[in-house]
């Protein structure tokens, strides 16, 4: 019977932040093709020198197409009519909650890509927000971090039945869905805001905006620890964002510094490994869906403009992360598009990393133990990077990786660099992003701000007699506001650093707007402070 490894069950697939759950090895090879990276004392200033290309846009190809359908048939394969989930891994029932925001991403490309329809669409959103409403919750609190696809009951990772804890890595990009979803189709907005209004936000954020897992001790007691890493950290916290949450210290980069790999200045979490026992890698995923979702925009920002990013950092950034792949392959001849991937033999997860735990090209466990043998080119960053930069180097990892697929069951998640094949596994995680990477190229941000302004999440938040027991923002209407209330906090670490310094006035990335002005929550509504 095929097993659900422990990687991908807990933290959306990628067990990748909750301190606890990792032993690291205490000495690791240098990996990266005799590249020696090294501190850089200006590291926050130093700038890459390269041109900058446009993301794609535009209809999609009949060869586009055929990719998209062929990425929806996993799902298709996958979905469990009873609950509306559809399985994290090929025929594997069970899933997380950021699993189950790639398969919203993927039905939205879908329906907007014509291969189902309206009715389709929402059927299936209906059938999946229904069995969210019934969810039973990780102590009444949050979805717990896996669940049985057939019976939506809470499980472990070897999916027999038991609760973990909960992400809030996972549960910020579900949010980041779910708000999509809610601005684009309002006729689900009400359903959207009841399960909203369900969870109980006290323990998932503090009043400093920084986010927080739960997980069970080897004594069965909760302990809510600290979750997120520079990257997923900060997408993860517009999710909540989005929502009227302050996630500020969440929001903010700090504490990073950059490091010299290739040329490229590349930034990471300084929060040492050995000390709080999380991996620091870094990886392309998360800056390509902030870019996909939200334009590596403030999450409230409302324009709409592929050339210019209201988080300037995150931009900077995210070409840094591209850039370093590119000047690899250049240098070594080394087709690379890293990210955390499925493996379909032993150890069936790793973390792909373009650095972590000090080394560049560091593919590791969650152990820590050094894997190169199964470093791949992960198809969900190949082809996120293949729309966010139009280049001659993206253009040839959209070659190889294009016809890497079974037409039957969907894309595999990736190509063995050392040339050994394809990984022949198929995930709703690959897949979906593949899906909402082509949508992008038609669309542009993914985050689109409808008409309607509010529904039951502000109404029941702006309600001065309805009890807050479960620390939900609290709304005015902002016609009642003299002094509008700023969006972001002014004690904010991060955004103040950034407004201090010199460098990131002219980023490497050259199409950011590093004005960093506040943003209201809505142009009706506005979040009053704690």
């Amino acid at each position: 019977m095929k097993t659900l490894k422990e990687p991908l069950a807990g933290l959306g697939g990628r067990l990748r932040r909750l301190p606890g759950l990792l032993a690291l090895a205490a000495t690791m090879a240098l990996a990266g093709c005799g590249i020696v990276a090294q501190q850089a004392s200006d590291a926050r200033h130093h700038q890459v020198a390269a041109e900058v290309s446009s993301p794609r846009r535009g209809a999609l190809t009949e060869r586009e197409m055929e990719m998209a359908r062929i990425a929806w048939t996993y799902f298709e394969n996958n979905f469990q009519p009873k609950t509306g989930f559809v399985n994290a891994v090929q025929n594997y029932p069970s899933t997380t909650m950021w699993d189950t925001a790639s398969y919203m991403a993927a039905l939205l490309a879908a329906r907007e890509l014509g291969l189902i329809d309206k009715d389709k669409y929402d059927t299936r959103l209906r059938l999946l927000l229904g069995t969210l409403l019934k969810l039973d919750l990780f102590r009444g609190e949050m979805p717990n971090k896996v669940y049985d696809t057939q019976t939506a009951a809470k499980v472990d990772y070897t999916n027999k039945p038991g609760e973990i804890g909960f992400s809030a890595i996972d549960l910020g990009r579900l949010f980041i869905w779910l708000k999509i979803t809610k601005e684009r189709f309002p006729e689900h907005s009400d359903a959207i805001d009841r399960f909203m209004l369900r969870l109980d936000f006290r323990r998932v954020l503090d009043r400093n905006g920084t986010m927080f897992g739960a997980m069970l001790d080897k004594e069965g007691k909760v302990q809510y620890v600290q979750e997120g890493r520079l990257g997923y950290e900060e997408y993860a916290a517009k999710g909540f964002e989005l929502w009227g949450f302050n996630a500020a210290q969440a929001l903010a980069p700090e504490p990073f510094d950059t490091i010299q790999v290739y040329g490229v200045a590349l930034p990471y979490d300084t929060r040492d490994p050995r000390r709080f026992s999380q991996h620091n890698y870094v990886v392309a995923e998360s800056y390509v869906l902030d870019a996909l979702e939200m334009n590596w925009d403030q999450a409230l920002d409302r324009r709409d403009d592929d050339r210019h990013h209201s988080q300037c950092w995150m931009a900077d950034f995210g070409h840094r992360v591209y850039r370093v792949q590119e000047m690899r392959h250049q240098v070594t001849g080394i087709l690379t598009a890293r990210t955390e991937h499925q493996l379909d033999r032993a150890p069936y997860f790793v973390y792909d990393t373009i650095y972590s735990d000090g080394y560049p090209w560091n593919t590791i466990t969650d152990t820590g133990k050094y894997v190169p043998e199964v470093a791949a080119v992960a198809l969900k960053a190949a082809l996120g990077m293949w729309v966010l930069w139009e280049t001659p180097y993206t253009d040839l990892l959209f070659d190889a990786i294009s016809s890497a697929h079974d037409p039957k069951k969907g894309f595999f998640e990736g190509l063995y660099e050392n040339g050994s094949g394809p990984i022949r596994e198929h995930t709703a995680n690959n897949n979906g992003i593949m899906l909402e990477a082509l949508l992008y190229k038609v669309q542009g941000k993914l985050l689109k701000w409808g008409e309607r302004d509010g529904g039951l999440w502000e109404a029941i938040g702006a309600d001065p007699f309805a009890e807050n027991v479960k620390g939900v923002p609290r709304f005015v209407r902002a016609s009642l506001v003299k002094t509008p209330t700023p969006s972001v906090r002014p004690n904010d670490p991060g955004r103040l650093w950034r407004a201090s310094q010199a460098g990131p006035a002219a980023p490497s990335c050259g199409r950011c707007s590093c004005a960093n002005e506040p943003f209201d929550y809505s142009p009706g509504w506005r979040v009053q402070p704690r």
